[in-house]
């Protein structure tokens, strides 16, 4: 069962001028957590497309069925679809959304900038180094309790539509996706920025060092946080992380 029903977790397309920007949900999660964001931006005149990743929105077990290949189809097909509408793409993601990001932009090199909140490269939580072992015995393990969160906007985790668990072959997959991140890295060479929190628990903190120190590019930032949880796109500082995503975008020539 996800958590909070009610969330619609269906992916959306908001039509809006010849500059685009793909966004990616994370692991286990939806394009709900990116449609604050979405919105925002829309506003501001752009067209935002927010792809729904193969084995997520419907049940846990499907991500069991798929590979982070299949994560990445689900991206590359949006991106099509988008190019279609728009002459200028910028891609954001945010966690396992963030890598998917990073392939994207190795991979097409006439992005004009990827954006990434809460860089995945590498979790805090050591259970997912097990994954490849405990896939075997067993097919999905309890997620977090809801009161155990690290948002700080107490009206944020009802913005989120997610599974309940955590289903282990997919775990499996993004510890693969993450490996191989780290060697694509350099591969990036369009523009990048970074958004992190300290008070995020679900990476490592290392995470967005090695995803700075890793990137190819030139052009690259780091805005370190403080007041946000994890999906920093649905909690207290979303504001200004949002203005900050639309600075940069319109740096880049996405005016």
């Amino acid at each position: 069962m996800p958590r909070n029903p009610d969330v619609d977790p269906r992916p959306f397309v908001l039509e809006g001028g010849r500059v685009g920007c793909l966004l990616v949900h994370g692991f286990t999660g939806s394009p709900a957590e990116m449609r604050l964001l979405g919105e925002y931006l829309h506003e501001s005149g752009l067209t935002v497309s927010a792809p729904l990743l193969a084995g997520h929105g419907k049940e846990p077990e499907d991500l069991n069925r798929v590979t982070w290949h299949d994560w990445m189809a689900s991206a590359e097909k949006a991106l099509e679809a988008l190019r279609a509408r728009c002459d200028i793409i910028f891609v954001g993601g945010l966690s396992m959304g963030s890598l998917v990001a990073v392939h994207l932009a190795a991979r097409h090199a006439d992005l004009a900038g990827i954006i990434l909140y809460s860089p995945g490269l590498k979790a805090a939580n050591k259970l997912l180094y097990l994954a490849p072992i405990v896939r075997h015995f067993v097919r999905q393990w309890p997620g977090d309790p809801e009161e155990e969160t690290d948002l700080l906007d107490p009206e944020a985790p009802g913005r989120l539509w997610h599974y309940e668990t955590v289903p282990t072959n997919g775990a499996y997959e993004l510890l693969k996706m993450q490996r191989v991140t780290r060697r694509v890295l350099p591969q990036v060479q369009i523009p990048a920025i970074i958004f992190y929190s300290t008070q995020d628990a679900t990476l490592d903190s290392a995470s967005p060092r090695l995803t700075l120190e890793g990137l190819g590019s030139q052009d690259k930032e780091l805005v370190i946080l403080h007041k946000s949880g994890h999906c920093m796109t649905v909690d207290c500082e979303r504001e200004a992380i949002f203005a900050r995503t639309l600075g940069f975008i319109t740096a880049h020539g996405g005016a």
